[in-house]
């Protein structure tokens, strides 16, 4: 059900349901403010257009994320993409330890961090993120497991312990 067929209040629930979760899931996969507006634009614009009608709030949420997965690899895939300020000068943590993991986070390749969000931020499963993202649960499985390898290695070349 596409929701331009819809009540507008329909719409605005879907939008402040779900806002959040898609920045912060684009934001994670880009590590740009500006393309992450965007991204999350289109990803409203295309459910107001052709979404398909859901079986579930669940169901709603997965085309949701998964159409904003697809988006943010289109978007750094695409020759035009060049990288603005990243966001983590824009936004200062409270904590340096805080701070540290997530500029590790971020500095982790696309593929890495997009399961790393997905698994602990928005706590999906292999499988889910599997569906999700249209890759083999082994596939998941062995980013999560390089991502963490990755992760776990440059906190320790940091020092990060006696942070």
């Amino acid at each position: 059900m596409a929701y331009k067929s819809a009540r507008p209040e329909d719409f605005e629930v879907l939008v402040t349901t779900h806002e959040n979760r898609l920045y912060r899931t684009a934001l994670a996969i880009t590590g740009n403010i500006s393309d992450t507006e965007d991204i999350v634009q289109e990803v409203f614009l295309r459910a107001y257009e052709k979404a398909p009608p859901f079986e579930s709030a669940e169901h709603e949420k997965a085309w949701l994320l998964r159409v904003t997965v697809n988006l943010c690899k289109s978007r750094l895939r695409s020759p035009w993409h060049r990288r603005r300020e990243p966001f983590l000068n824009s936004y200062p943590a409270s904590e340096p330890k805080q701070h540290e993991l997530l500029e590790q986070i971020m500095a982790l390749p696309s593929k890495y961090r997009t399961v790393i969000h997905l698994f602990y931020y928005e706590d999906y499963s292999i499988k889910d993120i599997s569906d999700l993202t249209g890759q083999k649960e082994a596939t998941v499985r062995s980013h999560l497991t390089r991502a963490r390898q990755k992760l776990k290695l440059s906190l320790k070349e940091d020092d990060y312990e006696s942070l």
